[in-house]
């Protein structure tokens, strides 16, 4: 009897992380789709092939070196002893995480969309996948935690908190690509001068689509961090559905209206909540994911017009800058002043957002400086032109039109 309980636990949290795995990788058809839907027509399919290729770059490297580098587990066994006693507990472990670490090459294509070559960012997803995301993975959740964690428990009073990766996913990602994209320098008649001439975004339903589906897989991402079934928590799942709809309503309103603030508004309320989703009350998510989705309104306009920085898809403000805001605000809203669950140092989470800043500035920029000297990181003026699907693929995304 006690053997079949047991056996009846491990198979039920294989089964419930198994399915978080797949709502997160389901998530990078939403990143496909909202970037495919930002781009220009004659650059969609490259897009499509960035997102899946990096994917697949992704789990290699990160079942090889990634994983092990993170949590001192390998994978170099027979498959009877990979199975283990727990039904093969580890491996899907593995499948869960991998969604994170695949995040951050998806979460970089958008920024440097449509003037990338593609093999040297191949390249460079599999370096921050394989190596520089594990690292800092390992010191914030894995193997080496306890140095780091240890710090800032005894000066701040408590850990660095990130349940589900506010900071070590999307912030990450997110200041990541600002190098990338200032290496890169804006697309063909971005800027003429000293005038800004947006480049307007090709098909909002695909937009609204990614915007969904990566929507949807979020509640994966978040409750299922919880990485067992005696861990589950209805207060994850609750918060997290109240900071994106903070998010919609601030920038419905912030916005004007405007579908693509809209949408990804939904977006930085999620990427917001995941630090402090397990900490804070359900009313502090809503201002929280509205805070956030100011952040990007603002920010995006800023960025792109006083600072002249074409960032596609607004990766850096979405993605690097709310998700630092993730990370401090879990620090300030889990306090039980404000209703939450309290165990959280503001300090602690304010220094481990702005290491992790520093960390993704510094690696960043090394890999893509190294990358444009012995590789050559941008399409040349007449790629650009003739598009990315065309120049990469030799096929654009509706074929037909061609035989015109």
């Amino acid at each position: 009897m006690e053997t079949t309980v047991e056996s009846l636990r491990h198979g039920g949290d294989v089964l419930f992380l198994m399915l978080g795995a797949v709502m997160v990788f389901a998530m990078h058809a939403g990143f496909a789709f909202l970037e495919v839907g930002t781009v220009r027509k004659k650059s969609q399919v490259n897009s499509f092939v960035k997102i899946l290729s990096d994917w697949s770059v992704s789990t290699v490297v990160y079942f090889l070196i990634g994983y092990p580098i993170a949590y001192g587990v390998h994978f170099f066994h027979p498959a009877g002893e990979l199975l283990g006693g727990n039904q093969g507990f580890e491996l899907v472990r593995f499948f869960f995480l991998l969604c994170f670490a695949a995040c951050i090459p998806a979460i970089i294509s958008g920024g440097i969309a449509e003037r990338a070559r593609f093999w040297p960012q191949v390249f460079a997803g599999a370096i921050f996948a394989g190596i520089t995301y594990p690292i800092f993975e390992s010191v914030i959740w894995g193997q080496n935690s306890q140095g780091l964690q240890g710090f800032f428990e005894s000066t701040f009073g408590a850990p660095f908190h990130d349940f589900a990766g506010s900071v070590v996913v999307h912030s990450m990602g997110g200041w990541m690509a600002l190098p990338a994209v200032l290496i890169l320098g804006p697309r063909l008649g971005r800027f003429v001068g000293r005038r800004s001439q947006p480049i307007p975004v090709s098909n909002i339903p695909f937009l609204a689509l990614g915007s969904w589906i990566l929507a949807i897989g979020w509640f994966g991402f978040n409750v299922m961090s919880a990485q067992n079934l005696a861990g589950v928590s209805g207060l994850v799942a609750v918060n997290s559905l109240m900071a994106m709809v903070g998010g919609v309503l601030f920038a419905l309103v912030a916005g004007r209206n405007d579908p693509g603030f809209v949408h990804n508004g939904a977006l930085a309320g999620l990427i917001a909540i995941c630090a402090g989703s397990d900490l804070v009350h359900p009313l502090a998510a809503f201002l929280m994911g509205g805070i956030a989705s100011l952040i990007f309104v603002y920010g995006f306009q800023w960025e792109q017009e006083k600072l002249r920085i074409d960032d596609v898809l607004g990766v850096w403000p979405l993605h690097g800058v709310i998700g630092t805001w993730g990370g401090i605000a879990a620090g300030i809203f889990g306090q039980p002043f404000f209703g939450g669950m309290g165990g959280v140092s503001f300090f602690s989470q304010l220094a481990g957002s702005l290491l992790a800043v520093v960390y993704a500035l510094v690696t960043s920029a090394v890999v893509y400086l190294l990358i444009k000297k012995l590789f050559g990181f941008r399409l040349d003026d007449e790629a650009q032109f003739a598009g990315a699907d065309l120049s990469i693929h030799h096929i654009g995304a509706y074929p037909e039109e061609h035989l015109k």
